[in-house]
C-alpha cells in the first residue's frame, strides 16, 4: 500500500466475518480492527435497512463500541466516528440486497421514532426522493444537521432534481440499486453525474462498476465531489481473492475491496494518485462537514 495518510470509509457494514447486526460489542470493534488492519482510519458504520426496533438496537451497540473506543490508548483500529443508516426510507422497486419489507413511509413520526437518542451519532440517511413524503423527510432531516443521500431509488432526473433542492448532499453508490441513464430520462444516475455540486459515492472494487463508467465518472464529474465507499459487508474477505461478494444468483451483496484497496487499484490502472486519495480522504471530510 503506498497510502499514509487520513482514510475515510462513509459506507461500510462489516468486514471479515462480521458486521453491524451483531449481538456483541466485540463483533462491532473486530470491524474497526480488521479496517484498521488494511490502512482505513475513520468509518462510518453503515446499518442495514431493518425494522425499526431492530435497528435501534444495531445503533446502540455501535454507540456502545465508539464509548469503549474513545477510552482506548494507542489503538491501531479504525475510529467509528458516526453510523449511516441505509434506509428504511427507500424504493423496493430498487431494494438491491437489502430487504423490501423493512421499509417504512417516509415521514417524521418514522424518522424520530428511529433516530431519538442517537441523533448525535447519525451523520448520513439513505433516501429514496421519489417516494411518498420523501422530499418533506429530506428537508426535515437536513434541518437535523444531518446529510441526506439520495439511493435504491427509481428516481427520475427531475425527482432526483427535487430531492437535492430539498436538502439532499449526496448520492448512495451511483448506478448501483437506482434508475440508470436512459436517453429520454438520464434519471437519478444522471443526475448525480451532471450536477457539480452534488457528492456521489462509487464502490470502485472489480465488479459493481465496468472499467469505462468509472472512467465517464471521472471525465464528467467534478473530482472534488467524488467519494470512493467500500459498500464491505460480513463476507467480505472471507471468499478466496478476486471473487465478488454475491449470492447464487449472481446478485452483489456488497463490496469485494476496502477504500484504501480501490484506491491502489485505480492509481495502478492510472488514474491520477491526487485525485483518487483525495476522494478517500478530503472529499469525505468536506462532506461530512458540511462544505
Amino acid at each position: 500500500m503506498i497510502i499514509s495518510m487520513k482514510i475515510t470509509d462513509i459506507h461500510t457494514h462489516g468486514i471479515g466475518g462480521f458486521d453491524t447486526r451483531a449481538n456483541r460489542i466485540e463483533d462491532i470493534l473486530k470491524i474497526a480492527e480488521i479496517q484498521g488492519s488494511y490502512g482505513v482510519s475513520e468509518i462510518l458504520l453503515t446499518i442495514y435497512s431493518a425494522p425499526i426496533k431492530a435497528m435501534r438496537e444495531n445503533m446502540d451497540l455501535v454507540k456502545k463500541a465508539m464509548v469503549i473506543q474513545d477510552s482506548a490508548v494507542g489503538s491501531r483500529q479504525s475510529r467509528i466516528t458516526g453510523i449511516h443508516l441505509e434506509g428504511p426510507f427507500l424504493n423496493p422497486v430498487k431494494s438491491g440486497a437489502l430487504k423490501t419489507d423493512s421499509f417504512v413511509e417516509a415521514n417524521e413520526y418514522n424518522f424520530c421514532k428511529l433516530i431519538e437518542g442517537f441523533e448525535d451519532m447519525v451523520k448520513i440517511i439513505t433516501v429514496a426522493p421519489e417516494i411518498k413524503g420523501s422530499v418533506e423527510l429530506i428537508n426535515t432531516i437536513s434541518d437535523k444537521g444531518i446529510i441526506v443521500s439520495m439511493g435504491h431509488s427509481d428516481a427520475t432526473y427531475a425527482e432526483a432534481e427535487s430531492g437535492f433542492h430539498a436538502g439532499a448532499r449526496g448520492i448512495t453508490h451511483i448506478f448501483n440499486a437506482m434508475r440508470g441513464f436512459h436517453h429520454r430520462d438520464p434519471g437519478i444516475a444522471g443526475f448525480g453525474l451532471l450536477n457539480q455540486d452534488i457528492y456521489i459515492e462509487i464502490i470502485a472494487d472489480p465488479f459493481h462498476l465496468h472499467e469505462k463508467t468509472v472512467e465517464l465518472i471521472f471525465k464528467t464529474k467534478n473530482h472534488d465531489k467524488i467519494i470512493i465507499v467500500s459498500d464491505t459487508i460480513k463476507e467480505t474477505k472471507t471468499l478466496p481473492q478476486n471473487k465478488s461478494v454475491a449470492d447464487v444468483h449472481g446478485k452483489l451483496l456488497g463490496g469485494s475491496m476496502t477504500v484504501a484497496e480501490s484506491a491502489q487499484r485505480l492509481i495502478q490502472t492510472g488514474y491520477d494518485e491526487g485525485v483518487i486519495m483525495n476522494c478517500i480522504n478530503a472529499n469525505p471530510e468536506r462532506y461530512l462537514m458540511g462544505k
